[in-house]
């Protein structure tokens, strides 16, 4: 009846759902402390060694980010911005600078303990936004990698068929795409499975030695692309420049947000922090250094290629090799051919490498199964992490055509970005607590997230109107706003200097690469955006009944990890 009280059921079912809720929001809310100054876990043997120079740092920098788009896509995005693609890249690299600098503070900040982004979000903000972080990155990581594996096992069969020995004895399943069946659903690839087990072997087997690979292959790469800047230089016509933008302005700015993604992987430095040797002083030359040599390269690429042809007559596919096939340079093809098999291979590596130090960074706090978390005694690398990530891109590599998902990758790339320059932010506010310009109704801290926050849904909605062409006026109410949020930022709030290196212009460089990754991400394919919210409600869950449990910290309490050497603190 309408007058009968609860049942004891009841009660106590809605009483253990507030109580899974309490429990769910504390859980989330949890910050990481991290202790520099603990004894290094590698003295236990059991710990990842310190063996990266600063050499090493910047060949891993350059390696993740230099593949063989350096020879495609130079090409592909002058077809429409004309030789003002080279201006597309300088914009590109400017914003990727800005990203840069916040990594270089915070890998400087937090140089002896691996995890990257999801490090710096864990500490800045909480354990839940972290473990989102980390998902978001990973699928990019996991598709990327399978997409990687099969453009290597293409090209590595096309280097190969330059020889007339091996010329069409290639069937498509070894290299060339793969042998579909179910309607193209399944796509059998034997190559590319066949390269991620070499490389995922020789990660396992020590970091010194994946660090020479990759130091030969990028080596070589980089030369490569020397040698074709140098060959191409004595074949330029600087008549060829004129028109220098001949599809106007919007055309290179839409060319820099295609473009930026080549200079994606200066982050995988910062993964690098716990097998540096001088961490807080080489992370972050290496990741500044890296991009630096990176953005050198591809506009000295752009200025050659096109002042050898006419931007209208670039190919589509090998706008590079073709330009020198045009010229009677066939030799310098063939060298393409090869920097391409060879950037590949660096880029794969270095982002198996990346993947596996993340996995065990989740796997140390107890988000992941503790399997992660394990080192090899004598080997020092987590073996069982690398053979996991090799195996997830072996199977994506060799049963699907991971290329048809291409346009779902980027967003964890972008989230990532957004976060750790925000974090840069949050970890600079001094006093959080009793500041007393905040605005009495909330906190000095929450108030700056909430202003952070706006200048990252202004920057998206600057996008959408320009993606959509709408009235320039929208997009400067947009960017009005922003700078309303950044005033606040700047005079609402008290600024620390971190130790180590230090970004210039907090808040104002961090907020602009906010702005300018999220007017990006506005860019992208509606599914991709799609993608960022369905995978968070399913880590959202993965959180709440295994993460919130298994978390093996708490405020009261510091991770264990490996100490910054005495020289390099």
């Amino acid at each position: 009846m309408g007058g009968d009280k609860p049942t004891s059921s009841t009660t106590s079912s809605s009483s253990s759902g507030r109580s899974f809720f309490s429990s769910f929001c504390s859980a989330a809310l949890r910050r990481k402390p991290i202790s520099l100054s603990v004894a290094a876990a590698a003295g236990h043997g059991d710990g990842l060694v310190r063996r990266l120079g600063l050499l090493e740092l910047i060949l891993i920098g350059i390696g993740a980010s230099i593949g063989a788009g350096i020879f495609v896509i130079t090409g592909t995005v002058a077809r429409d911005a004309g030789p003002g693609v080279t201006i597309s890249f300088i914009l590109a690299g400017a914003a990727c600078v800005l990203n840069a600098l916040c990594y270089a503070e915070l890998a400087s900040r937090f140089p002896a303990v691996v995890g990257g982004a999801y490090l710096y979000t864990y500490a800045a903000f909480n354990e839940l936004t972290a473990f989102l972080v980390f998902t978001q990155l990973m699928l990019d990581y996991h598709i990327g990698a399978a997409s990687i594996a099969r453009s290597l096992a293409s090209y590595f069969v096309s280097l190969l068929e330059l020889f007339p020995i091996f010329r069409g004895h290639f069937p498509s399943w070894i290299g060339h795409g793969g042998k579909e069946f179910f309607g193209g659903i399944v796509s059998i690839n034997i190559l590319a499975p066949i390269l991620l087990v070499i490389l995922t072997a020789i990660l396992c087997y020590g970091v010194r030695e994946s660090s020479a690979v990759n130091s030969f292959m990028t080596a070589m790469k980089v030369l490569i692309v020397i040698i074709v800047i140098f060959a191409g230089a004595f074949e330029v016509d600087v008549s060829n420049w004129s028109p220098f933008a001949p599809n106007g302005f919007k055309a290179i700015v839409t060319g820099a947000t295609v473009v930026f993604f080549a200079y994606v992987g200066f982050d995988a430095v910062a993964n690098s922090a716990e097998e540096s040797k001088r961490p807080q002083r080489d992370l972050p030359i290496g990741i500044l250094g890296s991009l630096l040599v990176c953005v050198t390269l591809y506009v000295c690429v752009c200025l050659v290629l096109t002042g050898m042809v006419p931007y209208k007559f670039l190919g589509e596919d090998a706008p590079l090799a073709e330009a020198f096939t045009a010229k009677g340079l066939k030799f310098v093809s063939v060298l393409i051919s090869i920097g391409a098999v060879a950037g590949l291979t660096t880029t794969l590596l270095v982002g198996l490498y990346v993947q596996s130090r993340l996995y065990l960074g989740l796997g140390r706090d107890g988000l992941l199964p503790s399997v992660f978390a394990k080192v090899h005694p004598t080997r020092h690398t987590p073996v069982h992490s690398q053979v996991w990530v090799g195996f997830v891109a072996g199977i994506l590599a060799g049963l699907f055509n991971v290329h048809e998902l291409s346009h779902i990758l980027s967003v964890g790339t972008l989230t990532g970005y957004s976060v750790v320059s925000a974090c840069v932010v949050t970890l600079r506010w001094k006093d959080k607590v009793s500041n007393n310009v905040s605005m009495r109704c909330m906190s000095s801290w929450h108030e700056g997230v909430i202003c952070v926050i706006i200048v990252a849904c202004s920057g998206f909605a600057a996008g959408l109107f320009y993606r959509f062409s709408a009235s320039f006026i929208f997009s400067l109410v947009a960017i009005a706003i922003a700078i309303l949020a950044v005033a606040a930022l700047q005079f609402r709030q008290v600024y620390a200097d971190p130790p180590g290196f230090s970004c210039p212009g907090v808040p104002i460089v961090p907020v602009v690469s906010i702005f300018f990754n999220i007017f990006l991400f506005a860019q992208l394919h509606e599914e991709a955006w799609f993608r960022f919210i369905i995978l968070s409600l399913i880590s959202v869950g993965i959180y709440a009944f295994y993460g919130q449990y298994n978390a093996t910290l708490s405020p009261e309490h510091s991770a264990v990890y490996q100490a910054v050497p005495t020289e390099a603190a």
